[in-house]
């Protein structure tokens, strides 16, 4: 996120009020140190401790979105995430975004990246992929649901407000659930290779 922290930052100055580099960035440092100093044993306590964190820290509309995603996959998560734990924990964390913002596809929210990674997930679970495709597949196609909220008038959201200006712009919540499933894809193809 510290990476991107600027370019999230622009996205979200085209239209919102410009503070969702920020509060990434300053979200997901506080889960790095929580992470590096909080004993784990599980997959889901460490999405849980994500999510708790995320909503401690991360301000506006995307703490409580973001929280609630890895909070409900915290409770989807699996022993090992295959393939089909991979999907599982991404439609749950998609059902949380979906319940807490009431956002549906095409709304020009993170739930148009969310929506066609658990989908490119589930795909390659039944084609009996891996959870390292799982989660490739699951990046790219979020990565390609960011860029195609670019045509679309905004729905939810302080984007809303502007009705057909929004149009043109990419919505920063859906580009910083790419980049954190790009993350996530990296992580697990360095896992594999041991």
């Amino acid at each position: 996120m510290r990476q991107n922290r600027m370019a999230l930052i622009d996205l979200d100055r085209a239209i919102g009020d410009g503070d969702h580099g920020e509060n990434m960035d300053r979200g997901f440092t506080a889960v790095l140190g929580k992470l590096q100093s909080t004993e784990t044993e599980t997959i889901g306590d460490v999405l849980a401790l994500v999510a708790k964190t995320l909503m401690s820290t991360v301000g506006g509309a995307a703490g409580p979105l973001y929280g609630t995603a890895y909070l409900r996959a915290s409770k989807a998560a699996g022993t090992t995430l295959d393939a089909a734990g991979v999907a599982d924990v991404l439609e749950a964390a998609l059902g949380g975004i979906v319940a807490r913002g009431k956002a549906d596809r095409e709304d020009k929210t993170m739930v148009d990246a969310w929506g066609p990674a658990s989908e490119a997930a589930r795909d390659v679970a039944r084609a009996g992929g891996s959870g390292v495709e799982a989660v490739q597949a699951a990046a790219e196609a979020a990565q390609a649901g960011a860029v195609a909220t670019e045509p679309l008038t905004a729905r939810k959201g302080r984007a809303s407000y502007l009705g057909a200006r929004s149009v043109g712009h990419r919505d920063p919540g859906a580009q910083s659930t790419a980049l954190l499933l790009d993350a996530a894809a990296a992580a697990a193809r360095e896992g594999e290779r041991g």
